[in-house]
C-alpha cells in the first residue's frame, strides 16, 4: 500500500518590532500572526512568563490545544463507528512544562462525554483510550499525556 501523506503550511510573521528591532532582551514585542489556508489568522504571542501578551494565543497553549483536539476528533469519529451518539464534548486539559529542561513533561486531557440515554458509558469510556492511540499529535510527542474523562447520559 503506498504511503498517504498530508502536508501543511501556514506563515508565520513577528509582529513586535517596536521601532529598534531586538536590540535587547526587552526592546520588542513577541507578538506573531500565524496565517492558514481559507484566509485563516491567529494571534500569537510567548507566554506572560516569558513577555508575552496575555491575550494572545501562546505556543504552549497551541500545542495542549492540539493534543485536545486531535483526541477529540478521534474519539468523536469512534463513537459514531461504534454507534454511540455524543450530544456534548468538553475538555479541560492541562500541561506542566520544566522550564529548566526546556521540555513538556506531561498533559493530562479531561474531557467530558454527554451520551445520548441510551448510549454505554463504559463502552464510551473505553474509546478513550484507542482514540489516544491514533492521535497523530499525542503519537508524535516525548511526554506523558493521560486521560482522566467523565461520561454521562442525557435524562431519558
Amino acid at each position: 500500500m503506498a504511503e498517504k501523506l498530508h502536508h501543511y503550511q501556514v506563515a508565520l510573521e513577528w509582529q513586535g518590532n517596536l521601532g529598534v528591532g531586538t536590540r535587547d532582551y526587552r526592546s520588542y514585542a513577541r507578538e506573531f500572526t500565524v496565517n492558514g489556508a481559507a484566509g485563516k489568522t491567529l494571534n500569537g504571542s510567548a507566554d506572560p512568563a516569558f513577555l508575552g501578551k496575555e491575550t494572545c494565543w501562546n505556543p504552549e497553549e497551541l500545542l495542549l490545544a492540539s493534543i485536545s483536539a486531535c483526541h477529540q476528533l478521534w474519539y468523536l469519529h469512534l463513537c459514531a463507528d461504534a454507534g454511540l451518539c455524543v450530544v456534548k464534548y468538553s475538555d479541560n486539559p492541562v500541561a506542566t512544562m520544566d522550564e529548566k529542561s526546556g521540555k513538556f513533561i506531561s498533559a493530562e486531557l479531561r474531557p467530558a462525554v454527554t451520551l445520548t440515554p441510551e448510549g454505554d458509558p463504559a463502552l464510551a469510556q473505553s474509546l478513550h483510550e484507542l482514540a489516544h492511540s491514533k492521535c497523530y499529535i499525542a503519537n508524535s510527542l516525548a511526554f506523558d499525556i493521560s486521560i482522566k474523562g467523565s461520561v454521562s447520559n442525557t435524562p431519558a
